[in-house]
């Protein structure tokens, strides 16, 4: 294996096993989810956690915090963890913690989750004004930091906005093509237009809701998916983002969702007769599953320079870009 692994969102129970899995499956990077709705504290209590990690599994996993960890993680046979979030909640209504959060360790921050935030519009919400003032001053200050904007649960307009605002790329870390699979959160071709032209980056999701055919998906399926994007918009705009969830408990989907800005549980994407985590489709049950999506890519006639982009390469070049300050 010659290029990086690097997968772009997660949200696992991690555990000793997991980050075991992890160096099975020679994944060199992830990015993290630390806070869904949690306010600056509660954040740095999950700073605190992984911190603890670190210490106790120093010959598995490593703090990331620039590209070059990537590298050293690679050398070193271990797992550069990045950190992220997927709501603005952790800079609460203070345009001075995102430097803070920055110096912490976060690398990626969500404009908005599902819902409405004070920076721009989710994409469950029914009309979407784009960007408010608060949230072009944030995207200033988070291009001024090296934080990036991330706008994988926001709304077409919001998103189109931030690309075009934001002096440096954006990500949409874990989203598919709504073309291949219309679902909330999967994104239109003028979104996945305006942010690739602004030299940002698409991350593939696994997660089931995601897919064509949910759980049923074959990788066949999607290899070719990433295949056709690949011919619109540029191979070297696109990566991995699995969202993947392992080991989760069905109670968690409630924390995602629900937060605390309801008192009501909100389904979401999925059933309401069902509203914990969906199957994984069979070819991606963990991160040791990684060499499967690789063979599916070379399947659909993707050349290695072409896999090796997709896989890592391209997210690392990303990294090395806008982890820094401007």
């Amino acid at each position: 294996m010659t290029g990086y692994r690097i997968d772009c969102l997660q949200y696992a129970n991690w555990s000793e096993k997991i980050f075991r899995q992890l160096r099975e499956g020679n994944v060199d990077a992830i990015h993290v989810t630390i806070a869904y709705h949690e306010n600056f504290r509660e954040t740095v209590l999950n700073f605190e956690q992984w911190n603890r990690w670190f210490e106790q599994y120093p010959d598995l996993i490593m703090k990331g915090q620039w590209a070059s960890d990537v590298e050293k993680a690679r050398e070193t046979g271990r797992t550069a963890v990045f950190f992220g979030f997927q709501n603005p909640s952790p800079m609460e209504d203070d345009i001075g913690l995102i430097e803070i959060l920055h110096t912490l360790g976060a690398r990626f921050m969500q404009l908005t989750y599902n819902n409405q935030s004070l920076l721009a519009t989710g994409c469950y919400e029914a009309e979407d004004p784009g960007l408010t003032r608060m949230g072009k001053q944030v995207i200033k200050e988070m291009n001024r930091v090296g934080l990036v904007v991330d706008m994988s649960h926001s709304a077409d307009r919001s998103t189109i906005e931030a690309a075009e605002f934001s002096t440096r790329p954006i990500a949409i870390t874990h989203a598919n093509p709504y073309e291949w699979s219309p679902a909330l959160r999967n994104k239109k071709e003028d979104v996945i237009r305006a942010v690739t032209s602004n030299g940002g980056m698409l991350g593939f999701s696994v997660y089931p809701h995601h897919l064509k055919d949910k759980s049923a998906c074959t990788l066949e399926s999607f290899c070719e998916m990433i295949a056709r994007t690949a011919d619109k918009y540029g191979v070297e705009h696109l990566g991995i983002g699995t969202d993947l969830c392992q080991d989760q408990p069905d109670s968690i989907v409630e924390w995602m969702r629900v937060g605390r800005w309801t008192k009501e549980i909100d389904y979401g994407e999925g059933s309401a007769s069902a509203p914990g985590f969906p199957d994984m489709p069979g070819w991606f049950k963990d991160n040791r599953d990684f060499g499967n999506i690789e063979d599916g890519l070379s399947a659909t006639g993707m050349n290695g320079d072409e896999v090796a982009g997709i896989m890592g390469r391209n997210w690392h070049r990303f990294f090395k870009d806008n982890f820094g300050a401007a």
